[in-house]
């Protein structure tokens, strides 16, 4: 781990009020398990006894005994023994900067937070470090002063132990997915009364920072994705059940059936009782599958694991009792309907070959290997991939395809999708190509019944992280999920696509006209750019500033990785670890680069020079900034990025 970030790790535990606010000692046996668990707190667990499966949100992990792991608040845990007991101990605890705090602390905070950080490790000394928990537990039981002062000090020393291994010992340490935990708790809470600070202390974060990081994940504000979870789930019950409105409006969080109205018919365009009269309509219509329309966000839950005390209950969650559900297709309609579906879409089982797709080997695509079926109707050819999903049946040659990630891909090999969330549709790059292209919605939010009136032959996602999104799609098409992240650059996202959909031949002439677009505009700025020379991709907000690495967008992959600059050398690793990172203004001079590359809707270049602050840094004084607003800088696809490393080639060398 790089130095300076274990000196702010220190520094911060140092710095901060901390305290204790619960020591458990559990015994989970065979057959039982601790699921979907929202820490309170921050806390550390420590393994006494026996193995188990833990996961911390999205992340796995085998325990066995005298394992350390540690996650912050807001965290989604599971436990799942793997062998007949499994003894652990927790430790929960809450680390908050005295007020007043130096506004410098408050930044090193938000750039790197211990206390939320999710790790596990093996430590040199565990005897020593379960004497310790084995006695905190002993003094907690006990309600005086003087035991909850003893339990603070060996907390510290549980802590200063665990810490001198931890960074002896090099572990690797993940940052939260922040706006997923939020996303989560969104969907179990959105019956109840929410408001933005509620949902930031939730997670332990300034409203600020919050709102900041889950807009950019998700293109919404935190209310605004609240409300469309609840106008989701509002819909669903339309059509679903008799419910009156005001009853619907009382289970989705609303106390007054008119504003849900109002909500209702400014986001989806239509009234609510208009809305019911005419998805009924249109399912009598086509005798289709009620599931089909369920929510495109809301996920339900059959069972959850809450916390009360020291005690987990367990509840289930089952439909209201003032729902009565209308009489539809039977069950034996449904699946006939989507086996039918399925079997069209797959065509001969008999006609197969084999293909790696989608799986843990999907960062080197060279692995992918294909063999043509042979099969007299070319329609009805498939072939077998292994997915992260399982292995399924594709068409060989898909003619209407579906896809929410790797637009540019598609279209540099000659493909184009019939279909594709708004926000691709809207890219400059591609907007000839997709010029008749539907559009199935928004990214975090797509449209089950545009995708359905499509009829895709294939589907491609790149929302492998949801399962509900997954199991969707596959009800209507075959269905490959690509975990998106995983395909770092163009050669591999072309490699692999050209594999899937057998155009290799159209990739492989793709990516040979790239490499050399590439390598000209590389030799044309190396004749007038040192090869030392820092770079910076900064992008200006009403109220915030970003800095980000070389596979986020905002032309990191042109600078980063097509012209082969690099970052100021001290934050270097952080950028590219985190790739962005929020900026405050006494830190913007650290991160400033020789050249700055900035995205901004509203501020012009004579702007960034009239400015206090920016017009400090050696980038501007030498006029090395280059500004261009967010719709030409957002997208990193291939095609995007090969005329992005061409327009600020052509910067760098006065040709724009």
């Amino acid at each position: 781990m790089d130095t300076m970030i274990v000196n702010d790790h220190i520094l911060l535990w140092n710095y901060a009020s901390i305290k204790v606010l619960d020591v458990r000692h559990t015994m989970l046996r065979a057959g039982e398990s601790l699921r979907s668990y929202r820490l309170p707190a921050s806390m550390f667990l420590l393994a006494a006894r026996g193995g188990a499966q833990v996961l911390l949100d999205e992340l796995e992990l085998e325990i066995k005994r005298y394992q350390v792991v540690h996650s912050g608040k807001g965290t989604h845990l599971d436990i799942i023994p793997r062998e007949e007991e499994f003894e652990y101990y927790m430790i929960f605890y809450k680390a908050s900067m005295p007020l007043p705090s130096r506004q410098e602390m408050l930044s090193l905070l938000e750039r790197s937070n211990p206390f939320h950080l999710q790790y596990c490790f093996s430590p040199n000394q565990p005897v020593s470090l379960l004497d310790k928990i084995k006695l905190m537990d002993q003094e907690w039981r006990h309600s005086g002063s003087l035991e909850r002062l003893q339990v603070k000090s060996l907390f510290y020393q549980f802590v200063y132990s665990t810490m001198q291994q931890l960074y002896e010992q090099g572990v690797d340490m993940k940052e939260p997915d922040l706006a997923a935990q939020a996303i989560l708790y969104l969907k179990d809470h959105y019956t109840e009364s929410i408001n933005l600070e509620l949902l930031a202390e939730s997670l332990n974060y300034s409203v600020p920072h919050f709102s900041a990081l889950f807009k950019r994940r998700t293109g919404y504000s935190p209310i605004d994705y609240l409300i469309r979870i609840r106008i989701d789930k509002a819909a669903h019950l339309l059509v679903e059940t008799d419910a009156t409105l005001r009853e619907i409006a009382a289970s989705v969080g609303y106390k007054d059936p008119y504003y849900l109205s109002r909500l209702f018919k400014k986001n989806m365009g239509i009234s609510p009782d208009r809305f019911r009269i005419r998805e009924r309509a249109r399912l009598q219509a086509e005798d289709s599958p009620s599931n089909f329309i369920r929510s495109s966000i809301v996920v339900q839950r059959s069972q959850r694991y809450i916390v009360d005390d020291n005690h987990y209950q367990y509840n289930n969650e089952g439909d209201l009792p003032m729902y009565r559900p209308i009489k539809s297709t039977t069950a034996a309609t449904l699946l006939l309907c989507i086996a039918l579906l399925l079997s069209a879409c797959s065509g001969g089982a008999s006609s197969t070959s084999q293909a790696s797709v989608g799986n843990t080997s999907v960062s080197t695509p060279q692995s992918l290997a294909q063999t043509n079926s042979s099969h007299t109707d070319n329609n009805l050819q498939t072939k077998l991939v292994s997915t992260i999903n399982g292995d399924i049946q594709i068409p060989l040659n898909p003619k209407r395809i579906v896809v929410d990630q790797y637009l540019g891909s598609f279209i540099a090999l000659g493909i184009t999708p019939i279909g594709t969330p708004g926000l691709h549709r809207k890219n400059p790059y591609l907007a000839k190509a997709l010029a008749e292209v539907q559009d199935i919605g928004d990214v975090s939010g797509i449209s089950l019944e545009k995708v359905i009136d499509l009829q895709p032959d294939l589907i491609i996602t790149g929302f492998a992280e949801d399962e509900g999104r997954y199991e969707k799609f596959s009800k209507i098409a075959p269905t490959v999920s690509v975990p998106y992240g995983k395909l770092k650059n163009a050669h591999e996202e072309l490699t692999f696509f050209g594999m899937l959909l057998g155009k290799e031949k159209e990739a492989e002439t793709w990516l040979s006209d790239y490499d050399r677009r590439i390598a000209a505009a590389r030799e044309r700025v190396g004749k007038v750019v040192p090869s030392n020379a820092t770079f910076s991709i900064f992008e200006l907000m009403s109220k915030s500033t970003y800095v980000y690495g070389d596979n986020f967008g905002r032309g990191g992959q042109a600078v980063y990785q097509a012209l082969g600059f690099k970052p100021p050398a001290p934050v270097t690793e952080e950028i590219l670890k985190k790739q962005w990172v929020q900026l405050s203004n006494e830190a913007l001079p650290q991160y400033a680069g020789d050249y700055i590359i900035l995205t901004s809707n509203d501020r012009t270049l004579e702007d960034v020079k009239a400015d206090p602050i920016w017009s400090t840094l050696d980038a501007v004084k030498n006029n090395h900034v280059y500004v261009w607003k967010e719709e030409r800088s957002w997208y990193y696809d291939p095609i995007a990025v090969l005329s992005q490393t061409e327009e600020i080639a052509a910067w760098l060398t006065g040709q724009h």
